[in-house]
């Protein structure tokens, strides 16, 4: 007889932990380590932003950084969330690259951040403070030795009065240190290198920037050693007023106060510089249509805008849908072959093929100009009309493969006995092509339109590089001109010119981002009605 196998008891919690171990150990080990070496490095990069967010003080950020770092290791050590393991990844370069860079944006839409307008008030005061400053006449002589730490100078400092010795920094003000000396002077502190005498020559350049504030309090002045070896006092001639939040010029009396723009202005309006970021509101906005500096730009820049990505659309639409006609029919020879001609110019790069038509439309010595018009000296990108049309040609000739191949495919994906039918019913060529052809190909292509056009409002590789939007306006504060679209001026006002200024900039791009939003919702409601015909 048989014996019966004896029934085993149920494993208790330890033990199926212990399975779950035994089993996890016994597959492929490469692929853990793959993990845990990718979570190393991700939870060492997290450290070390986590360092640097304790040192600026970034709470809200770092929490954040924490959190998500946690959630993280949460999420690749569990055995049981497999979907968040594929979608983490995405979600947070999703969130990153464009939830964090639109909420940004319009968060800086709305404050004066630009230049003179890019720190905080306390940097403000500091800098208009040292950039005052003159030597007072009759300054002790203060030995100075140059220190360094992680690429920071410093000045160690002794007292010439108490025989102390002092350290600081551009933004750490004189403060008493343990040093090592050298007779009277220090030369020596922990955690700190002392730069010799060959190595302070170089840099002269330094330390004639190098303004190590004498105290807490501003209006103490601060401690220069230009030669690295001896340092004065310096004191502002403008003195900071903390209970009346003013700035005086003690040369000339006039007093400066905060009127909540982000800078200190007098009564009779002059302004000192540079101020602070700080919220305006809706300034930004009101000034981009009340100021006529900025509106009568901007007014005609747009209507460019629309004209542009309007133009750009319907002709390589036609164009393609034309030639997709053509090389559709079965009976032509080499159509093929044709068609990889065709799609040549959608091959290479657009800013590399913008910039070979700018050379070839240059005035002087182009090659259209030279030899296709024997040496005409044809304004193509300096005169406003011509500019334009030029752009519409480049356009034309990058835009029309992408349409061409997209209405093949839409020509070759409708039934060829729809086709026989309706002429069959009498219909010419004509007549199958318009009510027929074409309202079963807009089915398919009209959302590629709407992207189109969408691609085209912003197309400022094209613009750029063919024209720089010039030729510029005239009697214009903001450098743009009559090529430009709304994203090429976003981008001139943003970062060229003397002034940058990216609140105005960014009020732009929320404005462009309301316009093609909208368009984009309308565009696509209206598609539905097409769908009808499928």
């Amino acid at each position: 007889m048989t014996e019966l196998a004896e029934p085993t008891a149920p494993l208790n919690k330890r033990q199926r932990q212990a399975a779950k171990i035994a089993e996890a150990a016994s597959g492929p080990i490469g692929w853990m380590l793959l993990k845990i070496l990718l979570l190393a490095i991700v939870d060492a990069i997290a450290l070390y932003a986590a360092f640097v967010l304790f040192g600026q003080q970034e709470w809200l950020v770092l929490g954040l950084v924490v959190a998500v770092t946690v959630l993280v290791n949460y999420i690749y050590f569990s055995r049981k969330r497999i979907p968040a393991k594929y979608l983490t990844p995405g979600i947070i370069f999703l969130i990153i690259f464009q939830v964090f860079t639109l909420l940004y944006t319009g968060y800086i839409g709305f404050t004066n951040y630009g230049t003179g307008h890019n720190g905080t008030k306390d940097q403000a005061i500091s800098s208009l403070l040292a950039s005052a400053q003159e030597r007072v006449e009759d300054s002790a002589t203060y030995p100075v030795t140059v220190v360094e730490q992680f690429g920071t100078y410093g000045l160690l400092v002794t007292d010439p009065e108490s025989g102390d010795a002092l350290l600081g920094t551009a933004e750490q003000p004189l403060q008493e240190v343990d040093a090592e000396f050298e007779g009277d002077q220090a030369v020596a502190v922990d955690g700190w290198t002392t730069l010799p005498l060959a190595k302070v020559f170089t840099l002269s350049e330094e330390l004639e920037q190098l303004s190590v504030p004498f105290s807490d309090d501003p209006n103490d002045g601060s401690l220069r050693a230009p030669d690295g070896q001896k340092g004065y006092l310096y004191v502002s001639t403008l003195e900071y007023d903390a209970d009346a939040d003013t700035i005086t010029d003690t040369t000339t009396g006039a007093v400066y106060s905060d009127t909540g723009q982000g800078s200190f202005i007098a009564e009779d309006g002059a302004e000192l510089l540079p101020g602070w970021q700080t919220t305006v509101g809706f300034d930004n906005f009101v000034r981009a249509v009340s100021d006529e500096n900025i509106r009568g730009p901007l007014i005609s820049v747009t209507i460019w805008t629309f004209v542009f990505a309007l133009l750009s659309v319907a002709t390589t639409f036609f164009l393609g849908l034309l030639l997709a006609l053509v090389f559709n029919n079965t009976r032509m020879r080499f159509r093929n072959g044709y068609r990889i001609i065709l799609i040549l110019p959608y091959a290479f790069p657009a800013f590399l093929s913008a910039l070979v038509w700018a050379g070839m439309m240059n005035e002087s010595f182009g090659f259209i100009n030279q030899v296709i018009f024997g040496g005409a000296d044809i304004p193509w990108l300096t005169d406003p009309n011509l500019a334009k049309v030029s752009v519409l040609l480049v356009n034309l000739w990058l835009g029309f493969p992408y349409m061409f191949l997209v209405c093949m495919g839409a020509l070759q994906g409708i039934p060829e006995d729809v086709n026989e039918a309706a002429v069959m019913d009498g219909a010419n060529p004509w007549q199958v092509f318009r009510r027929i052809k074409l309202p079963l190909l807009l089915v398919t292509v009209a959302p590629l339109l709407i992207s189109s056009f969408a691609f085209n409002f912003n197309n400022f590789n094209l613009i750029y590089m063919l024209t720089k939007g010039g030729p510029r306006f005239e009697d214009v504060s903001i450098p743009v001109g009559h090529t430009d679209i709304l994203i090429s001026m976003v981008y001139k006002v943003a970062f060229t010119g003397q002034s940058r200024d990216y609140g105005l900039a960014s009020a732009f791009t929320i404005l462009i981002f309301i316009v093609v939003a909208t368009i984009s919702i309308i565009s696509f409601r209206k598609t539905k009605a097409l769908e009808e015909l499928n």
